[in-house]
């Protein structure tokens, strides 16, 4: 396994900077390096697109984290919170067409959709005019209470004076203790009245017919499940489906360049092998990246994690020691399909023959050497026919030329 390895990464830097075995000047270099700079920064930008185009679980399921924020409030007035949310979004402009329904895979639940229709609906004039009127009768209570906190705090000081017996005509508050008494008293009662007058606009603004119907969906506890079970198996699914459609913009692309390259191998278009070899290795880069993102995230990840769950209990760090031993299989999985397809002597030994190069590993060899001093290995087979030895891979054997069925052995 090490020796394949190291014979394909000598293949693979050779490939890279030879056009027809002759080294590349470092202009043409540099100009495919920049080339492939350019290319992998547009591959990346066009895998990050394509992960978009399928909707997200916080788009398909945009309502569920207002909703449970809903349900886990507290709060006493949560009701009215949430309504005059409602009052403040943009009027008639349903929040899953404005945000998340251009042209994307994947549908918006129809829950949200309700829950949206039924959020919007509460922005009637009406109900507009009675979250103004509180508003303003919240801002005269803030006023009042600013108010009575300077009263007070000159109240302490006006009691203090008092005690040590300064005359009134040398104090230094505005207001003196009983004045002061009685303006606090006033501001409580009008305070009280309008917290009164508050409390009455807000049940009238929840009694309306817009918000009861948003109210009823928001306490269905069974459609907030259903919206809850959505999300979280849209969340489950989402990475791998994301990496589904990476690949998709990817294979095509690597099944291209790769049909190039050996077109341009067998037609001996050196500069075409040696760009479309680029292209090849500037495409594999980001597969092994989603390949190894896939092992992270997604079904693959959830299966081993509740097979170690299930088996091991909570000893998860077993999941490395899987993807230890996984990671090099695939590797050597990758290998083998470039020694099979990239690099398959059998398309390679015509053009090898004609410059006497071994027929495995291409390095230069004498016409009569029967194995390759580089590598080992034996070049020619028995001729079926005539019985003499001929080359591995050619069709046809040089002595008699007879076709031969079996020419690798």
């Amino acid at each position: 396994m090490f020796r394949q390895i190291g014979d394909f990464i000598s293949v693979f830097f050779t490939k890279s900077r030879k056009i027809n075995d002759e080294p590349v000047n470092k202009v043409s270099l540099t100009v495919i390096i920049l080339i492939d700079l350019f290319i992998l920064f547009n591959v990346f930008a066009g895998l990050d697109d394509i992960s978009r185009w399928y909707l997200s679980p916080s788009q398909a399921y945009f309502c569920y984290s207002p909703w449970q924020s809903y349900q886990t409030d507290t709060r006493q007035d949560k009701d009215f919170i949430i309504v005059s949310e409602a009052l403040n979004r943009s009027p008639n402009i349903p929040e899953y067409e404005r945000e998340y329904n251009q042209n994307k895979l994947g549908k918006v639940s129809p829950i949200c959709t309700d829950f949206d229709n039924l959020k919007n609906q509460i922005n009637q004039p009406n109900n507009k005019q009675i979250f103004t009127t509180i508003e303003t009768k919240q801002k005269q209570v803030a006023s009042l209470q600013e108010k009575n906190r300077n009263i007070r705090s000159q109240y302490d000081s006006t009691l203090l004076e008092k005690i040590a017996g300064q005359p009134s005509n040398l104090s230094i508050n505005e207001i003196q203790a009983q004045q002061a008494k009685q303006e606090l008293d006033k501001n409580n009662l009008t305070i009280a009245n309008l917290e009164s007058e508050i409390n009455n606009l807000k049940q009238e603004l929840l009694a309306s017919n817009e918000s009861v119907n948003f109210l009823n969906l928001l306490n269905a506890q069974d459609k907030f499940e259903a919206v809850k079970a959505g999300y979280e198996r849209a969340s489950f699914w989402y990475p791998t489906i994301q990496i589904f459609l990476q690949l998709l913009f990817l294979i095509p692309l690597i099944f291209i360049s790769l049909w190039i390259h050996k077109v341009a191998l067998e037609k001996g278009y050196g500069l075409i092998a040696l760009m479309s070899w680029h292209l090849l290795v500037i495409f594999f880069i980001p597969l092994l990246i989603k390949v190894f993102e896939f092992l992270q995230v997604g079904v693959i990840f959830k299966f081993l994690f509740d097979i170690i769950t299930v088996i091991f209990g909570g000893l998860i760090f077993l999941i490395s020691y899987l993807y230890i031993f996984i990671i090099p299989v695939i590797g050597f999985g990758i290998i083998k399909f470039f020694q099979q397809i990239v690099f398959n002597p059998k398309s390679q030994a015509s053009k090898r023959i004609e410059k006497s190069r071994c027929l495995n590993c291409g390095k230069k060899i004498q016409s009569h050497h029967n194995h390759c001093p580089h590598c080992g290995y034996y070049q020619y087979v028995e001729c079926e026919n005539c019985h003499n030895l001929t080359y591995k891979f050619m069709p046809y054997c040089y002595h008699c030329g007879t076709l031969n069925e079996h020419r690798q052995q």
